[in-house]
């Protein structure tokens, strides 16, 4: 288990970056329950504890069965805020390793913003031709709920979305 997946999902909505970045939110902060499909490969989240507001502060985000240590690393206002995993007690999908994430976000045309969000990790499953495309699957759905949380709460929005 050596090698890092990053897998990137975007979505443009019809707000400034100043305006999405208070929005910006953690899976394990979402009030909503996970869709069936995101429940049954992924532990089901029940909140978060500590701080997020600043570089080196660590969140712990718990989950049904575990944990997640979450230590801020870069944040840049109303354009990146980035994030590595420095404790997982959680079984996740076989044995994957979360390593890290980030938003990122981009003004368009027009005062929108495009929001891509990254989550790498490292997985023991093989072969890696078979698993990798079903763990990118599934992460583009989480992706995807995270997304349409921020959007909910700041409607109304416009968006595209596209996986990369």
């Amino acid at each position: 288990m050596n090698e890092t997946t990053s897998v990137r999902t975007q979505m443009t909505f019809a707000a400034s970056p100043d305006r999405l970045w208070d929005r910006l939110m953690f899976y394990e902060q979402i009030e909503a329950r996970p869709p069936l499909a995101l429940r049954l490969f992924l532990p089901v989240p029940k909140g978060t504890q500590g701080r997020k507001s600043q570089i080196g502060d660590e969140s712990r985000c718990l989950y049904e069965g575990g944990h997640l240590v979450k230590r801020i690393t870069r944040i840049e206002h109303g354009r990146h805020y980035g994030f590595e995993v420095v404790e997982q007690d959680l079984h996740i999908g076989g044995g994957i390793r979360l390593a890290g994430g980030s938003y990122a976000l981009r003004e368009t045309p027009g005062g929108g913003t495009e929001v891509t969000l990254t989550t790498r990790y490292l997985s023991a499953r093989r072969p890696r031709w078979l698993w990798r495309p079903i763990e990118a699957a599934v992460c583009h759905r989480l992706h995807r709920f995270i997304l349409g949380a921020m959007e909910r709460s700041a409607p109304p929005q416009a968006r595209q979305e596209t996986a990369a």
